[in-house]
């Protein structure tokens, strides 16, 4: 039960940032074409695909719940990853437009409404924060990651605050269209980062908080192990990790030993991120039936 308050905590923390995020985002689009700010239009165009990623988070909170059926045997935890590369998609469309707006602003500047600009940063810190203190303490990645990449948004109009009160005492139009490129390259190198750990996950990448080395490394170390091999790590979603091993006894070992041997090498896997681990015995006289069918594959490529 105490899961489920969890869950239904995180759920509405989502939502709340979620709903907070698109209504600004809207009053920005206003404000931003009111003000004749670029920046704040960019910061916009952010916000709106921030909204997309806490919405598709928000449901696939309730989602994940489902647990696995006879179509997902993993549940369902791996749709998050379509959700990330949508908004990455959608970010990186939006920065592209918004790089092409400031170059001409920055061929031509125009005068920007510095006050307007004034009272939305104040907003924008004030919207952000909250919702960044609302998502900081949750328990699982997902929502780790929107608190961070919320806090990057309060970041970014503090950088507006700062360069708005520069704009009323110095008239220095070109400010704007400056802060607009140096916030959406700030975007870009985030999002590139991050699509890079989503397509890595997509083609089932090894997880970079696994380290494969040292879960063989403890298997080889333990009585009555001969060997280890056939190690195969993924991840379902940045979070939940899967292992399977195979795993080469010395003759004889015994059934206490083989059980005392599979709870250790669960609790070392456990140790380096794996949240769900298969182990396969064999002795090493025997052929591993692995190893028959690669080599089969191998003979018949």
């Amino acid at each position: 039960m105490p899961h489920i308050h969890i869950n239904d905590h995180q759920e509405k923390n989502i939502r709340l940032a979620f709903l907070l995020n698109l209504t600004f985002a809207i009053a920005e689009l206003f404000g931003g074409y009111y003000t004749n700010s670029i920046a704040i239009i960019s910061d916009a165009l952010h916000d709106l695909g921030d909204s997309v990623t806490l919405f598709i988070a928000w449901r696939l909170e309730k989602i994940s719940r489902r647990g696995e059926d006879r179509k997902f045997s993993y549940g369902y935890r791996r749709f998050s990853l379509l959700g990330a590369l949508f908004s990455a998609i959608v970010l990186i469309t939006g920065s592209i437009y918004i790089i092409g707006e400031a170059i001409k602003r920055m061929r031509d500047p125009q005068p920007t409404n510095a006050a307007g600009m004034l009272v939305f940063a104040v907003v924008g810190m004030a919207v952000n924060g909250y919702a960044a203190y609302r998502t900081h303490s949750g328990f699982n990645m997902n929502m780790k990651l929107i608190s961070w990449h919320l806090i990057e948004d309060v970041l970014g109009w503090a950088a507006v605050f700062v360069v708005s009160i520069v704009l009323l005492f110095v008239d220095a139009p070109i400010l704007d269209p400056l802060l607009s490129l140096f916030v959406t390259a700030i975007i870009l190198y985030n999002v590139f980062k991050n699509l890079r750990k989503t397509l890595s996950l997509f083609l089932q990448g090894v997880p970079e908080t696994v380290d494969v080395e040292a879960f063989e490394k403890r298997i080889l170390e333990m009585d009555m192990v001969q060997g280890v091999h056939h190690t195969h790590v993924w991840s379902l979603d940045g979070e939940n990790n899967v292992l399977t091993t195979h795993i080469a006894l010395c003759p004889g070992a015994k059934k206490e030993e083989i059980r005392t041997i599979k709870a250790e090498a669960r609790e070392f896997a456990h140790q380096v991120g794996v949240t769900h681990s298969t182990i396969e015995f064999e002795y090493l006289e025997e052929d591993c039936s692995m190893s028959k069918i690669n080599e089969r594959m191998h003979t018949h490529g």
